[in-house]
């Protein structure tokens, strides 16, 4: 039967509170999931030649038709429920056939030139034999998730269209704990890095092997895990090879722009990975280790996870009203959306973004003490180099959903090149200027400046789409009152852990302290402060958590 139509009104909060714990969830999980990865291979060459093969599957993805899934075809299939007597049943399915032929092939082939792939990502790691042969088999047991991805994203955007938000936040914790119980298994026969010393000469065939059937099976897993939830929703697949004349080709024109926003999106981070392995094996040879990609990679996970469980649940949620609203020419209601978004998302992104900067090396140290001192600090070093590049990183992502719901991606491309090339600049001024150690930290500082600029001419562009009447002032004093609240707190806070790490040692017990210190004295003066300059926002979110607790 064809599916109930959301009511245009309630259910945003509810759907939002809904991802954002499936989020959370998944996004600890991914916590422990990255901890036990680098317990297990450590920050150097072997962590590194892993870290670029699981890298591989995801890039290629988003570079072939992931972009478009993920931006392009959730408003498709609204005005396919919407205009189709079937509620969009037939063109779901197209949908989903399409899909699965299309990453069924780029499987095939990518598994076959795998080790120019490897080579694209990373030249220091291509020309050591080594290192080169254990990525590459790595790789061909991570290729084949390409298409487990896409299958989950479409089985994901089903529901989400039809008003069920949860089960593509909530599956992504099986494929983690999967991995988890993989390197677990790891570690129980070969030992943690700390005893083991593993490398890319010492690792054997069945170690490898163990990792990369079990790295498969977690996206295997992740994807057969949303069946129930279309059962559930009425939705049966059944395949459909009748893709022409059905609403397909326009949604292809549409991702054409998108397709090529993620091939710029994915240019700058090619440029980025190649240096920052280049750097890394520079910076271990001199005895720093974690200075590298995989630190990379684990500062920018816990960097994205406030904008994954606030920023992207709440417009995940708002993306398909968004869309019937631009679909209606109600501008006044997109308006309203997304400075709603904006300043609601922003009551925890801005003080986290400076909670990063105060508290990046005691939060690696915590999270990383396998690895060794030097690695763990050369993370929490490149935390902190991201750190406030997550205020713009979560704006540009609400500017940017805007332009979707208009079916505007050639927009979103343009901003997108911008970006990438500033990040990709930024990545190569960093590389040649500053020593090895602190290259990737550069690095990561860049990454937000490049989405600041972005964010400028993001919103100037869609201030004339909507008519020249997209109001910044309030959303421009949210910040201001957020970003002034969260300076003494973050200054205070770094003050409170290095005073712990001083009296404690730079140990997991040191680390825990100063983290768990500094966190508390962060949290107390930015309310207080964020008080005194009369956040409404935290007023209004503070009231709701009390009502929710005095139920």
């Amino acid at each position: 039967p064809p599916p109930a139509k959301p009511s245009r009104g309630g259910g945003i909060l509810k759907s939002s509170a809904i991802m954002a714990a499936g989020t959370l969830v998944s996004r600890l999980t991914g916590f422990l999931r990255t901890v036990i990865i680098t317990a297990a291979l450590g920050a150097a060459m072997l962590g590194d030649a892993y870290t670029v093969a699981y890298t591989l599957p995801t890039m290629i993805y988003m570079l072939s038709i992931g972009g478009g899934l993920n931006s392009v075809f959730v408003p498709q299939l609204v005005r396919a429920m919407k205009n189709d007597d079937d509620g969009g049943v037939a063109y779901a399915n197209r949908l989903l056939t399409l899909v699965m032929v299309v990453l069924g092939a780029l499987v095939a082939l990518s598994v076959v030139i795998a080790p120019l792939l490897i080579k694209m990502l990373s030249v220091p790691i291509a020309s050591n034999p080594d290192a080169n042969n254990v990525a590459v088999t790595f790789a061909r047991y991570c290729l084949p998730t390409i298409f487990f991805m896409g299958v989950h994203v479409v089985m994901g955007q089903i529901l989400n269209a039809r008003g069920r938000f949860g089960a593509m936040m909530w599956t992504p914790v099986l494929n983690n704990i999967v991995i988890i119980a993989t390197f677990g298994a790891f570690i129980w026969v070969y030992g943690t890095y700390s005893t083991s010393q593993m490398g890319v000469t010492t690792i054997t065939p069945e170690g490898v092997r163990l990792l990369g059937i079990g790295t498969l099976l977690g996206l295997v897993v992740q994807a057969l895990a949303m069946i129930p939830y279309l059962r559930a929703a009425g939705f049966h697949f059944r395949p459909r090879f009748d893709w022409r004349g059905h609403g397909l080709g326009k949604a292809a024109k549409l991702a054409k722009w998108t397709i090529l926003f993620v091939l710029a999106n994915q240019a700058g981070l090619i440029v980025v990975t190649q240096l920052a392995t280049a750097a890394g094996a520079s910076a271990a040879d001199a005895g720093n280790d974690g200075a590298g990609i995989m630190g990379y990679n684990n500062a920018l996970l816990i960097w994205q996870m406030p904008q994954a469980i606030i920023t992207v649940s709440v417009m995940a949620a708002l993306l398909p009203r968004l869309s019937r609203s631009a679909h209606d020419g109600d501008l006044s209601a997109v308006r309203d959306d997304l400075s709603h978004g904006l300043r609601t998302s922003a009551v925890a992104i801005v003080p986290v973004a400076f909670g990063f900067v105060a508290l990046g090396v005691p939060m690696c140290l915590v999270l990383f003490s396998s690895a060794g001192f030097t690695a763990a600090s050369s993370m929490g070093f490149i935390l902190m180099a991201f750190g406030l590049g997550l205020i713009p990183y979560s704006v540009q992502y609400v500017v940017l959903r805007a332009f979707y719901a208009f079916e505007d991606t050639r927009t979103p491309f343009y901003n997108t090149v911008i970006v990438a090339a500033g990040n990709a600049a930024g990545a190569a001024l960093c590389y040649l200027l500053l020593p090895s150690r602190w290259a990737v930290a550069g690095m990561a500082g860049f990454y937000g400046v490049a989405y600041a600029i972005g964010v400028v001419i993001a919103w100037k562009r869609l201030s004339r789409k909507l008519d020249g009447t997209l109001p910044a002032g309030p959303v421009v004093r949210t910040y201001a009152r957020l970003c002034l609240a969260s300076l003494p707190a973050a200054l205070l806070a770094g003050g409170t852990a290095f005073g712990s790490l001083r009296l404690l040692g730079t140990g997991f017990t040191g680390g825990a302290t100063a983290l768990l210190a500094g966190s508390a004295v962060l949290g107390v003066v930015f309310l207080l402060a964020a008080k005194r300059l009369r956040v409404a926002e935290l007023t209004a979110m503070i009231g709701m958590v009390r009502a929710k607790i005095g139920r």
